[in-house]
């Protein structure tokens, strides 16, 4: 005779399309990295009427649906600049950022893109008003999107083949 009787507080297990959709949900950006010769950052200035307007940052943003992070940084580099990269990029870091204007976490993937060529010219997108190559010294009054202790972190790694591992733009 079976005398089991069965349990009343068991939770039910999820199909896994429905326990997916329980997962926190989480924005992907790539950011590329590109120097000049004398170690300049290439930024880019956010346009009025952006989300950013004033600041500058490194040339990227979202993935698109199906998008992995080397192919959103080659596109968005050629999207914001003109500029397309031959050859790999190298991945040089990422920032993990658990909230950003209030749309939820954020994790950035940063590649080093190379250097830029003597005379090379940058085409603006609607997003972008202005570039300008930036040596480290030249940011400290500078209003950035990217924290500087981040862009330092970043910089240093594009040089020494290093990666670094950044929360809220800074080293853990």
């Amino acid at each position: 005779m079976d005398t089991t009787v069965p349990a009343t507080d068991v939770q039910r297990v999820l199909p896994r399309d429905e326990w997916v959709r329980t997962l926190p949900q989480t924005i992907v950006a790539s950011c590329v990295l590109l120097l000049d010769a004398e170690d300049r950052m290439l930024l880019l200035r956010y346009a009025d009427g952006q989300p950013a307007a004033g600041l500058w940052g490194l040339p990227g943003g979202m993935l698109d649906h199906g998008e992995d992070p080397v192919g959103a940084a080659r596109r968005e580099l050629h999207e914001e600049t003109g500029i397309s990269l031959e050859g790999d990029l190298r991945f040089i870091g990422y920032d993990h950022r658990a909230d950003v204007l209030g749309t939820g976490p954020v994790l950035d993937f940063y590649f080093h893109g190379g250097r830029l060529a003597p005379g090379q010219t940058v085409r603006h997108s609607g997003e972008h008003d202005q570039d300008g190559l930036f040596a480290l010294s030249d940011l400290e009054s500078t209003p950035l999107t990217t924290p500087l202790p981040a862009l330092t972190a970043l910089h240093r790694a594009a040089l020494t083949g290093t990666v670094v591992c950044l929360r809220e733009g800074l080293s853990p």
